[in-house]
């Protein structure tokens, strides 16, 4: 079974065509700039990269470029599209309507219409991709697979935010948390390592990269994760704020005279370690101005660690205790220092790390010593491979 799984932007495409019986990555690509003048997508097949030059005016016009370059007599991968099973699309909010990933209908749709106002910038991108996946591949079956399903099975505790109850009634106003492929991903690869049922494990998985989120795990199931309503609560990320005193955004309006989208963009690409740092939002930038002797660089690192180990802490008295940490995206799988320096601060739990074993990049591996009480891991995720077993077993049924 082959499945060609895709994620939608605004302006872009991203895609892999996965070969299931294997679960091997037959292509990959990523199409930029879309409605531009210079858009181009970059296609990769094994290890040879592809850049086409080609202005695509939408949606449909780049899946069309995408499914050239699958048939293309020179480094194609399929012969005809017949081949493609069935396309798993990535949809990042599925509101309180999906607890789990579905097949595609015009009702689902309509739903996922519905939680635009929850997600603005990203529900309405993957609505065109779905749309001009169909007008292409009108027989070929598509299955949503959504970013906030893994946490609807975080309790109401967790979720309820203390403002009045009306606007939970009036506009869903709670906690969704995102990235809920990834933690799906890891916590399930884990077990598999550990060689222990998922039921049995509590664990933090530590998403960590330019947005980033923490998710606790209890018997495989989310029961609590960093993000919110939307992806700026939470632990300060490459240019989010992440959690802070909701008083500041009313403060600042008033004092520099913000609008609210100018407050939203303050907070959601101006904040976070960027805003901290004054350097990059981009932790090798931070890190190199650090070792230089930037203060504001090693404070917007040392910010970042402390809200990582604030967060760990917290679950690991609501699930009362953790098996397992670990860590994925790119700071944590490529970020040797910043996971020394959070292990370090969860000793109390009985955290030990091998310091040679963590000196790794990109690697997935143990990091966490024999005699450690809780297990610590590198993960590297895989959203797309997760986005295709879970369309594989929706049409399979």
């Amino acid at each position: 079974m082959k499945i060609l799984v895709v994620n939608c932007g605004s302006s872009s495409i991203k895609y892999q065509l996965i070969n299931m019986e294997n679960e091997e990555v037959m292509a990959k690509g990523y199409l930029e700039k879309i409605g531009l003048p210079d858009s181009f997508l970059t296609h990769r097949v094994n290890g040879e990269k592809y850049k086409i030059e080609k202005e695509i005016k939408n949606h449909e016009e780049g899946i069309k470029l995408v499914l050239d370059q699958l048939l293309d007599e020179n480094y194609g991968v399929i012969k005809d599209l017949s081949e493609i099973d069935a396309v798993g699309h990535r949809v990042v909010h599925g509101g309180e309507k999906f607890s789990d990933s579905v097949l595609i209908t015009d009702e689902v749709i309509d739903t996922i219409k519905e939680c635009i106002p929850l997600a603005p910038l990203h529900n309405p991108a993957g609505i065109t991709g779905i749309e001009a996946c169909k007008k292409v591949l009108p027989n070929v079956p598509m299955v949503g697979v959504f970013d906030t399903a893994f946490h609807q099975t975080i309790p109401e505790e967790a979720y309820i935010y203390s403002i009045p109850y009306e606007y939970y009634e009036k506009y869903r106003i709670r906690k969704y948390g995102f990235h809920g492929t990834s933690h799906k991903f890891v916590s399930r690869r884990v077990a598999e390592l550990i060689g222990k049922p998922i039921e049995d494990l509590k664990m933090v998985t530590c998403h960590l990269g330019q947005g980033g989120s923490l998710c606790a795990v209890k018997g495989g199931k989310s029961v609590d994760t960093s993000m919110g309503l939307t992806p700026l609560a939470g632990i300060p990320m490459g240019t989010r704020s992440g959690d802070i005193d909701p008083s500041i955004v009313t403060f600042l309006m008033k004092q520099e005279g913000l609008t609210p989208d100018e407050m939203d963009n303050i907070l959601n690409k101006k904040s976070g370690k960027l805003g901290v740092s004054g350097v990059s939002f981009d932790d090798r930038d931070i890190e190199a101005a650090m070792k230089e002797g930037n203060k504001r660089a090693k404070l917007a690192i040392d910010t970042f660690v402390y809200q990582v180990i604030g967060y760990i802490g917290r679950y690991a008295a609501q699930m009362n205790g953790i098996d397992v940490i670990t860590f994925a995206g790119g700071v944590g799988e490529n970020g040797p220092e910043v996971r020394r320096d959070i292990c370090k601060s969860l000793e109390f739990l009985g955290v030990k790390i091998d310091e040679e074993k963590n000196n790794v990049r990109g690697k997935e591996c143990e990091i966490s010593t024999p005699d450690s009480k809780v297990k610590v891991y590198i993960i590297p995720t895989n959203e797309e491979l997760m986005i295709a077993r879970d369309t594989m077993d929706i049409i399979s049924k």
